[in-house]
């Protein structure tokens, strides 16, 4: 087992996908940033997951793209039905961002550093929309941004 060690959490951008907006992260193993092939891969899956899905959902959230140590992983989440959190997973074993596949039941979901990611969304979506059910602000939520090593 490795020991524990902070990783490089960043703000990309905001991405438009239709009348989706997302909030693109990297998230680097021994690095500032993820391979831009990672983070290229990430928006091409996600244009192509965003549009499958239908519901009741804002069509705000946040992708992270992280270069790990072992593995490339993709996870595209967004909030719908009030106060749940979707999650999609996509992850490369090989490490090569052009091999990113949909995540296996028998693979994780989520690891410690992805959980501080959406630990953060959560905190900002509570602060942002929750909070504020008369009048919830999805621009203050898109604005509020994680960058730091955690």
């Amino acid at each position: 087992m490795e020991p524990y060690a902070p990783r490089a959490f960043r703000f990309i951008e905001l991405v438009t996908i239709g009348d989706w907006r997302m909030k693109l992260y990297g998230i680097a193993w021994k690095k500032e940033l993820p391979r831009p092939e990672l983070l290229e891969a990430a928006k091409k899956m996600a244009t192509e997951q965003l549009a499958k899905e239908q519901g009741n959902n804002y069509r705000v959230g946040f992708i992270g793209a992280h270069d790990g140590r072992n593995a490339a992983f993709v996870f595209i989440d967004f909030w719908g039905n009030e106060n749940e959190l979707f999650h999609r997973v996509f992850l490369s074993r090989a490490n090569d961002p052009q091999t990113l596949a949909p995540a296996a039941p028998s693979d994780s979901a989520v690891c410690v550093w992805d959980l501080h990611l959406q630990s953060f969304e959560r905190a900002a979506w509570i602060k942002h929309v929750l909070t504020k059910g008369d009048a919830p602000d999805f621009d203050a939520y898109l604005r509020e941004r994680l960058n730091e090593d955690a």
